[in-house]
């Protein structure tokens, strides 16, 4: 996400010399390879002159402390900047109607339909609503089937007229089909086209119309830069809408749509999409996309997730084993299917600061357990739950059972032993105070 970019401004950054002082001077060329490289990014002009205007004029004459250098300085002001420049802040969703009706609208190959089933999943996952999915696309061929399909994988209906050419009665017939149903949530996705034309704007302005939502959503392909903010415009001349959902932001992404369109169009971006699985939907904050653009990471998102999936239950049975010395690859297993809940491996990592450059040309598989797991599934059940079991024999069987060999074995079974002995120690408070004063420096 924004790889170039963030590289880029990097780059723009370093180039910033002289101490004490941010003068005229040695902060013109970064800027102008700043402004390079928002233009590269696809970042509407205006926009990217504007920023640096406003960053030039906050930076200059501004006194630089002993511990910061000029270069973090500029940082900083850009980091404010850039955040302003995306929203400042984050907004809600409207959905405080009972029914909420939102109406989606976009292009054809936005990712509108698979974005409503996203939406109508996390809407039901982290507000607990009741959602119904409207189909309204009446042109695609196998719309109505594609929004069907994504109904039964999360577990929401989908009301469809399949015989019925005209949306804005499917529309109708949908809301009232949802407050039949007792569904306080209606999702209306909408027909696309390849191109903006003024029988599709007529025809989702009736939809509005006939309807009135409490929240219409514009959603947009981020990979098409200045594309998408010139259609955003477009769409939102037509139907003044609410705000904006980025979508396949974890593709190739310059960061032109998501730099520029709250500039342009005055309306915040309220989601991202950040993947396939029905679950990568993020709520967008400014302020953590600068931090992401800048590469100082994410960890507030980061440990979001992992809350997400933290069970407290299941944390306070494995503490009890820890303290016991009973962590067993049952056990290690789970932990295991926990991290992979949180999402994309390169993406989680990316988070951590620091590591988002380390690993920008790293392949990293998410897949990178697939070899540990194939390994513990390749243990019997009693060498799952005593690991003490496991002599030399019973490695080369696992490691011919697993597709790996018996180094990998061999490994795995080191690494878990280290870290069960880790866990016992964090465990044991004495024995952490004795390692802490055995420590040099910390010796009272």
């Amino acid at each position: 996400m924004f790889d170039n970019l963030s590289e880029k401004l990097d780059r723009a950054f370093k180039l910033i010399k002289g101490q004490g002082k941010i003068t005229e001077i040695n902060v013109a060329e970064s800027l102008k390879e700043v402004r390079k490289a928002l233009l590269d990014a696809d970042v509407n002009f205006k926009v990217a002159k504007q920023f640096t205007d406003t960053v030039k004029e906050k930076a200059l004459g501004q006194q630089v402390l002993t511990a910061v250098s000029p270069g973090q300085l500029m940082i900083k002001i850009a980091h404010d900047e850039l955040a302003q420049l995306m929203g400042g802040e984050k907004v809600d969703i409207n959905i405080s109607s009972n029914p909420s009706i939102i109406l989606m609208s976009g292009l054809q190959g936005s990712g509108k339909t698979t974005l409503s089933g996203k939406l109508a999943n996390f809407l039901k996952s982290k507000k607990q609503k009741l959602p119904l999915l409207v189909a309204c696309d009446v042109y695609r061929p196998a719309a109505i089937d594609q929004l069907k399909i994504l109904g039964e994988q999360i577990g929401v209906p989908v009301y469809a007229e399949p015989e019925n050419k005209n949306p804005v009665e499917i529309a109708k017939n949908g809301i009232a089909f949802a407050k039949a149903n007792n569904c306080n949530l209606i999702i209306i996705d909408t027909a696309g086209r390849l191109a903006i034309d003024e029988e599709m704007m007529k025809e989702i302005a009736a939809i509005k119309d006939a309807v009135k939502p409490n929240e219409i959503l514009f959603v947009v392909d981020s990979m098409t830069g200045q594309d998408a903010v010139n259609t955003a415009k477009a769409f939102n001349d037509i139907l003044n809408f609410d705000g904006v959902v980025l979508t396949k932001l974890d593709g190739d992404t310059r960061g032109g749509a998501a730099l520029s369109i709250k500039s342009v169009v005055n309306k915040p971006i309220k989601f991202v999409g950040t993947g396939e699985k029905l679950d990568a939907i993020d709520i967008f904050y400014p302020e953590r996309m600068a931090d992401r653009i800048l590469g100082m990471g994410d960890i507030v998102t980061l440990v979001e997730r992992a809350q997400e999936q933290y069970d407290e239950e299941e944390a306070k049975r494995i503490q009890k084993r820890i303290a016991k010395d009973q962590f067993n690859f049952n056990d290690f297993l789970g932990q295991l299917q926990q991290i992979k809940k949180m999402g994309n491996m390169k993406d989680l990592m990316g988070m951590i600061p620091g590591v988002g450059k380390a690993i920008k040309d790293i392949d990293i598989s998410n897949d990178a357990f697939k070899n540990i797991e194939a390994i513990i599934h390749s243990m019997t059940q009693k060498e799952r739950e005593s690991p003490a079991l496991i002599n030399g024999s019973r490695r080369q069987r696992i490691a011919s059972g697993s597709g790996t060999n018996i180094q990998e074995v061999n490994k795995l079974m080191k690494q878990f032993d280290e870290m069960r002995k880790m866990m016992k120690m964090m465990g044991n408070k004495d024995q952490m105070k004795n390692m802490m004063r055995s420590m040099p420096g910390l010796r009272k």
